[in-house]
């Protein structure tokens, strides 16, 4: 059988065309253009990152492509050196970071595990260290992830395409049709596979290396000599189109057998996964859905799939689905998931504001309306660069909104051909008979620099465009029970997905390149991992308890928490509410009270000064806002333990709020709506009750069974160990200069492991990599030293927000951090383990028989084979209880591990962490180091958006900026709060 398909695929992969054919002239219009196959190794994650698992990562062959650098192409096939990039020298080593080969071998339980070299080598990513866990029950379930067999040994031929004038996207695909139609014979009747952008894949060669075609469009352009955008489209002139050079490269040809080799882990652990193979396959695979769909990043979406929603604010919900080639245990496999994403609804211009501005609700109703300077920013800021098509006349040109007009449209004048001046209401009722309607608003700009005009009330919202603005909180709700489908619909749709039209398993390219797509999900085993016994406060009648229900939640009635805190000095302030809402507040005060003492927590009766009450719009002013505050600090003698600050409902002040007291003031500060005070219920009471705890130094819940006692080959109770989170947030998309904040967080005593003290720092825009964790990690490390007596035997980082793309980097640049920072203590090398948590992956794992009751996979879900990676060490872990919609199990992928962890051992520890987060009497779908980080990284953020500062706008020049300006330094933080979780 192989021995056919070898001798097959030789045959089909040497098959050339003999078709006679002329000779081309022209060359590549840019020889110097980096492929995109290359662009995978880049840093930059957006754009062009996949959803690939990374080679093994080794320095000497496969660096990373640096931002804003591109590298000349050899002129020769790629066959030979597949990776044509410079080579770069190891970093000056300050005792830190070791280069090294991992080694399988075997431990002296006959587990398959990590030696490190004394020589400097290459740095790699961990292998699994034996064939998967064992604890747990095993039952049967099911994942979407779609087996793909390929024959390895069809070559697969890759050539360059460069298309003149650059078309669009769409443009592109409709070219690459009607080149192939029509050149059949050229291109020796092959049917290639397009990116949409440079690179065509074909399982024949083509005669030529070289080949030129032009391709004539009936695309109607603007006309310089027309005003306003007027176009030589159909009713002007049929015949007009619109020319396009395409050249054609030959640039390399590769097999499979590398991929085969690779998954089925028979080749040396060092060889990477052959990224150009895998992309060729993915892009075969998205051929037919990118004919069919919208293509947004690695997702598709289409007006027509399952229905779309309207969620307010001139945004439309689309469902769609996102598939994804990933090297897998079991082999090659397209991972397939529903996905639903906000386009704008498209309608007229003019009521698309009405519905995304609130000022111009009444639009309609005041046709005679201007706008204010700041209104006109605002109104340019919400339809800048989306595309719209006219509606006064025939045609299929569409425009990209630069900007809006100086002038009001009544005031607009124009020169005809003959130099005369023309109004332009005038010419719209002479020519359209037409009465423009709202004189007193701006025209669309859609040029960069010549004058083109477009009356708003003249112009449709192209249907299809991604809605790139910021989702209010009305409309991110609306959005999220979009997608919140059970686990038997979503598998149900996912099914209709591979199975229909627009699904990876229809169209000709599948066929043509010898890929067989299963249709069914894959099945495997999974274990359930048995929850921790939990310890309790000594004063409750129940001080121990394992959470024995499905869900896996306790409650904490005749308990109390592991370390209640005692609240004598306290305050309340309010923030507007209605007389009726604030009479409420001394039945709230006191119920609190009571359900704090029913918990171990004491919260003094009374507040230590008088409640104050303040209009809303304090929060509306930064200085009056920091100037009542310290008031109420100066009242209470400086030594305020809790603010309790209660608002009549969101506010944008609240950022404002939590850094003053944060870092000016120096008080923790807890926030609650009047709307939750006027139904007081038991558990609303107990969460706060929770929150306020953790805040002011105390702790929920801690392991019955101390972490020693469950891994005791690791973990000793007198050699501490330190659990690390990090993260790094990013501002909005449309914001092109807002610093990104990164955020790291320390487990503070052992071996409860339940305290956790965190560092936060701004950096360069959208910068992902932490740039000053060294130094964090050494603060950290200090504290932790002023705690326990002792620096942490061991060293357990949990990194949070990488995609795959960037493993290499984060691994070499953060874990040498981390060691630099060690090093700055003398003699002090502990080992580290350091794990990447990712939840935004679109694997769901299904129960295999049928559930009545549409049940999610239980708690303690483990999965770590089959669809994880056939080297590394990585799992999937589903810790939580999926209340709505479909579980989403968080995926744990260990780059680096010189603790030598078993998968049995960081199993048990990421689970039974999951157990012990502050807010909550359940366990998190998160391990808490990684989540402490997010919410650190979150309130870092709020420091720095200011409701008195200028929202940001997308910059028509940005991307022609040399470098993003520098990065606004966080304030410090008062010595007050800096050890306590005041970010919970």
């Amino acid at each position: 059988m192989n021995q056919a398909m070898e001798e097959t695929g030789e045959l089909h992969g040497s098959k050339k065309c003999n078709t006679k054919t002329r000779a081309f002239k022209g060359l590549i219009n840019n020889p110097h253009q980096l492929p995109l196959l290359q662009l995978q190794y880049s840093s930059h994650h957006s754009g062009y990152g996949y959803s690939y698992y990374p080679a093994p990562l080794q320095l000497a062959l496969t660096p990373p492509l640096y931002q804003n650098q591109t590298f000349p192409i050899a002129t020769s096939s790629f066959s030979d050196a597949q990776f044509p990039v410079p080579t770069m020298a190891p970093p000056a080593d300050p005792e830190g970071l070791q280069w090294r080969k991992v080694f399988p071998s075997k431990a002296s339980n006959g587990s398959k595990m990590s030696t490190t070299t004394t020589k400097k080598e290459a740095l790699v990513v961990v292998n699994r260290p034996d064939s998967g866990g064992v604890e747990g029950s095993v039952i049967s379930l099911l994942a979407n992830h779609f087996l793909v067999k390929f024959d390895p040994c069809l070559k697969i031929y890759h050539y360059n395409v460069e298309i003149s004038p650059n078309p669009s996207k769409d443009v592109a695909r409709m070219i690459k049709q009607k080149l192939v139609e029509t050149n059949s014979g050229l291109l020796c009747g092959a049917h290639p596979a397009y990116d949409g952008r440079k690179s065509f894949y074909s399982p024949i060669e083509f005669e030529n290396d070289k080949l030129e075609f032009f391709v004539s469009l009936p695309i109607p352009t603007a006309n310089p000599g027309l005003p306003f955008g007027e176009t030589n489209g159909f009713q002007q002139n049929r015949n007009q189109l619109k020319v396009f050079r395409i050249n054609i490269r030959h640039v390399s040809k590769f097999d499979g057998k590398d991929l085969s080799s690779y998954i089925s882990n028979e080749g040396d652990d060092w060889i990477p996964l052959p990224q150009d193979y895998l992309h060729a396959l993915d892009v075969i695979l998205r051929e037919n859905p990118m004919e069919k769909c919208i293509s947004v990043g690695r997702s598709f979406y289409s007006s027509s799939m399952a229905g779309s929603k309207e969620i307010g604010g001139g945004a439309i919900g689309w469902r769609g689905f996102f598939q994804s080639l990933r090297p897998t245990q079991q082999g090659l496999a397209l991972n397939v998931d529903t996905s639903i994403t906000a386009f704008h609804e498209s309608i007229g211009v003019i009521p698309y504001l009405q519905k995304r501005i609130d000022f111009l609700r009444d639009l309609t109703q005041r046709k005679t309306r201007s706008l204010t300077d700041e209104e006109r920013k605002e109104v340019e800021k919400a339809l800048r660069n989306i595309r719209v098509f006219v509606c006064h006349r025939e045609t299929v040109q569409r425009y990209r909104v630069h900007g809006l007009t100086e002038d009001t449209t009544e005031n607009l004048y124009f020169a005809d051909r003959d130099g005369k001046n023309l109004k332009l209401v005038n010419y719209f009722k002479d020519h359209y008979n037409y009465d423009i309607q709202f004189r007193n608003l701006p025209c669309l700009q859609i040029s960069r620099s010549k004058p083109y005009y477009l009356p708003m009330e003249l112009c449709m919202i192209c249907e299809g465009q991604k809605f790139l603005g910021k989702l209010s909180d009305d409309q991110t709700a609306r959005i999220l029970k979009m997608g919140c489908q059970r686990p038997k619909e979503r598998k149900a749709v996912i099914d209709g997905i591979v199975k229909g039209p627009a699904g990876p398993t229809s169209g000709k390219q599948a066929e043509e390149f010898k890929l067989h797509v299963s249709r069914e999900m894959t099945r495997l085993n999974w274990r359930i991992l048995q929850p921790p016994k939990l310890k309790l406060g000594d004063g409750g009648h129940i001080r121990d308890i394992t959470p024995s229900r499905r869900d896996r939640q306790w409650n904490l009635l005749n308990s109390h928490v592991f370390q209640g805190m005692r609240i004598e000095r306290w305050a309340l302030v309010s923030f507007g509410g209605s007389q009726e809402q604030k009479s409420n507040i001394p039945k709230f005060t006191n119920q609190l009270t009571q359900r704090c003492e029913q918990l171990g927590i004491f919260l003094n009766k009374s507040t230590i000064v008088s409640p104050r009450f303040e209009s809303t719009q304090v929060l509306n002013n930064v200085t009056l806002l920091e100037s009542k505050l310290k008031k109420i600090h100066r009242a209470a003698s400086n030594n305020l333990q809790l603010l309790i600050c209660i608002m009549e409902k969101k506010h944008k002040g609240y950022a404002d709020l939590k850094r003053i007291a944060e870092t000016s003031v120096g008080v923790v500060s807890q926030c609650c709506l009047y709307p939750n005070l006027g139904r007081l219920s038991s558990q609303f009471l107990a969460n706060l009750a929770l929150k306020i705890n953790a805040k002011v130094g105390g702790s929920t819940v801690a392991l019955y069974n101390s972490l020693p006692s469950q891994i005791p080959r690791l973990f000793q109770s007198d050699e501490p160990v330190i659990f690390m989170g990090a993260d790094v947030t990013h501002p909005h998309p449309l914001d092109d200069s807002s610093p990104s904040v990164a955020a790291v967080v320390g487990s503070m005593n052992w071996p409860a492991a339940n305290k956790y003290v965190s560092r936060m720092r701004s950096q360069t825009h959208r910068e992902e990599i932490i740039q000053d964790l060294a130094a964090i990690v050494g603060e950290l490390l200090d504290d932790f030293y002023q705690e326990v007596n002792k620096l942490p035997k061991r060293i357990i980082f949990f990194r949070d927000g990488v995609s795959e793309t960037q493993f290499y980097k984060v691994l070499k640049e953060e874990l040498q951090a981390v060691k630099e920072a060690c090093s700055r203590f003398p003699c002090y090398k502990p080992p580290i383990t350091f794990v990447v948590v990712q939840k935004r992956h679109h694997t769901r794992l299904f129960p295999f028989e049928t559930d009545p009751f549409d049940d999610n996979i239980p708690p303690g879900t483990v999965v770590d084979t089959v669809i994880t990676h056939p080297r590394e060490f990585d799992f999937y872990l589903c810790s939580h209880w999926g209340v709505k919609g479909t579980s989403r199990p968080t995926h744990y992928h260990t780059l680096w591990d010189e603790n030598q962890f078993t998968s049995d051992e960081l199993q048990k520890l990421v689970y039974n962490l999951c157990y012990t987060f502050a807010r909550c009497t359940k366990p998190v779908s998160l391990v808490p180091p990684a989540y402490y980080a997010h919410l650190a990284a979150y309130r870092g953020r709020l420091y720095l958006e200011r409701s008195e500062s200028i929202a940001f706008t997308r910059n028509s020049n940005a991307i022609s900026r040399a470098a993003p300006p520098k990065a606004t330094p966080l304030p410090k933080l008062s010595e007050n709060v800096k050890k306590l979780m005041f970010y919970c």
